[in-house]
């Protein structure tokens, strides 16, 4: 939803609280969970605003899971029944090692959002 993305990539807090506010507005009496959810987690919501944009859009990027949840559901569909749970957990293993193989892709900026992420997170990445 557009109006949402206004909110999360939003450069600066003022902006986002801005535009949280029009989200209300505009979508307040169809979502009304969803506005008051913002509203009420804003304190929570709003420590996202303290990273660097690079590491925002990594934060809300959720494409790679999609497309991994997508790929898992693809091998599972073509099953509708499981003799039992260890043969659906060995399937979806088996599907993972073969996804995984092909990630061989990385992000150009992964340089620089390691690097801010080693000074928010120093005691957490010491050593990588």
């Amino acid at each position: 939803m557009a109006d949402l993305k206004r909110v999360y990539a939003a450069p600066t807090e003022e902006i986002a609280l801005a535009g949280s506010d029009g989200f209300e507005e505009k979508w307040g009496a169809k979502y009304p969970k969803t506005a008051r959810s913002w509203k009420e987690d804003w304190a929570n919501l709003a420590t996202y605003f303290k990273y660097p944009e690079a590491v925002r859009r990594l934060i809300y990027t959720t494409n790679a899971i999609e497309g991994f949840d997508r790929q898992l559901r693809k091998v599972t569909r073509s099953k509708s029944v499981f003799p039992s749970d260890d043969s659906l957990l060995k399937m979806l293993y088996l599907a993972m090692m073969d996804i995984t193989k092909k990630w061989i892709g990385h992000r150009q900026d992964w340089g620089q959002i390691h690097s801010q992420l080693e000074i928010f997170f120093e005691e957490r990445l010491a050593g990588s």
